[in-house]
């Protein structure tokens, strides 16, 4: 995954995946677990950089009419959510989800409503 950098220091990263039907849009969202060195580091005005991060991942669904709006959370579906401990666990539950770890932009560069 080329974006380990921007895990690394507890950044999220988003992807959008193939929909279960018309009328919808997914999300895998994968979040870096942060520690309270990286509170300490927030509070410093710096990010701390962990290649030893575990991460938490959520595959969203939401309606795609109010995917760009206030309520975008209305009739949003869980459809799974793992841990992984290390990086390699990371890529094998994408790998499992059947999400290729190259497909991530940076959230900025995605349209996922969070």
């Amino acid at each position: 995954m080329d974006k380990l950098t921007a895990l690394r220091p507890g950044r999220r990263l988003v992807a959008e995946v193939p929909a279960s039907r018309p009328g919808r849009r997914a999300f895998v969202d994968v979040r870096p677990k942060k520690s309270d060195r990286d509170a300490q580091a927030q509070g410093e005005g710096w990010a701390r950089s962990d290649a030893e991060r575990s991460f938490h991942l959520e595959h969203w669904e939401y309606d795609r009419e109010r995917v760009d709006g206030f309520d975008y959370d209305m009739g949003a579906v869980l459809i799974g959510s793992a841990d992984a401990t290390d990086e390699s666990e990371l890529i094998t539950v994408l790998n499992t989800w059947g999400v290729p770890p190259g497909l991530f932009p940076y959230p900025w560069e995605s349209e996922d409503p969070k």
